[in-house]
This record gives C-alpha cells, structure tokens and sequence, in this order.
C-alpha cells in the first residue's frame, strides 16, 4: 500500500489512525533518512494510542516507554546512534515478546536479527520538501490485519 502525506499534519493524522489500529505485540519498523518523518509519524501514533506524554525522539536515550490506551505501553526505539545493538537487542526481544507493549522501530537494521517476521514496515521517501511517501508492507497475521484496516 502507499499513502502519500502533503504536510506534517497530514503525517500526524495518518499516525494517529494507525495507532487506533495497534493492538498488543504489534511491531512497527520505520524507515527512512534522517528528517524522513519517522518521529513525526510516532507522535501520531502516541495519539490513536491515547499516550498523554509529549513523546519525543529516542535518539540519543534509544529508548522511550509510553503508557498507552488498555493497559498498553508504547516502546519507541531509535538505534541510529549503535554500531552494535549489544544488550539492547536483548531488551527489544523481551518488549517484542511483551503482550501488552506496542513497538515502534527507527534504524531496525542493526537488530534485523530480533525483528519479528509479523511487522508492519513503513518506509518514508521525501518525493518533495514537505511531501511524504509512505510504502506501508505487512506479513504475517498482526501487521496483515492492521493494514487492511488502514
């Protein structure tokens, strides 16, 4: 699927349905350059999930947890800093197993190795200045389920 977003606005809207749609165990992996709107994009996500925090890039603490909707937490991780995920990849295999969390992943190459197969992968393309195209992949039953509904 691709959705093409004309404005930061737009991102956040689009962010905050998808996070309607997130259920325990799902995975989100984020792709794109730096200043892509991966951030921009979990913010509306923290929305749909009825974070109340003002959430904010994990870039240089890797990780941020959010209290969500329904006993859910949100885990947001950004591994661009890591040349090495070292016991990080520990602490993300443990989250990803966690029924209650919610995993958002920025720079998910550096732990491909932990990454679940049933993700939802959102790769961001800059066509333009504020323009975004967002190619939205699924596979398996989690992420399969979510993007139908998109």
């Amino acid at each position: 699927m691709i959705k093409e977003v004309k404005s930061e606005k737009e991102m956040k809207i689009f962010g905050a349905r998808l996070g309607a749609l997130l259920v325990g165990g799902a995975v989100v992996e984020l792709v794109g350059d730096v200043g892509a709107g991966k951030t921009t994009l979990t913010k509306g996500i923290a929305v749909g999930l009825g974070v109340n925090e003002d959430v904010q890039s994990p870039s240089f603490t890797i990780s941020r947890v959010y209290e969500a909707r329904d006993g859910l937490n949100l885990a947001h991780y950004d591994f661009y800093r890591l040349q090495d995920a070292g016991i990080m990849a520990d602490e993300l295999n443990e989250a990803i197993h966690h029924p209650t969390s919610i995993i958002i992943i920025e720079w998910g190459s550096i732990v491909e190795g932990v990454l679940p197969i049933d993700r939802l992968t959102i790769k961001i393309e800059s066509p333009a200045e504020s323009d975004r195209r967002l190619t939205i992949m699924s596979n398996g039953p989690i992420s399969q389920s979510i993007e139908e509904k998109l």
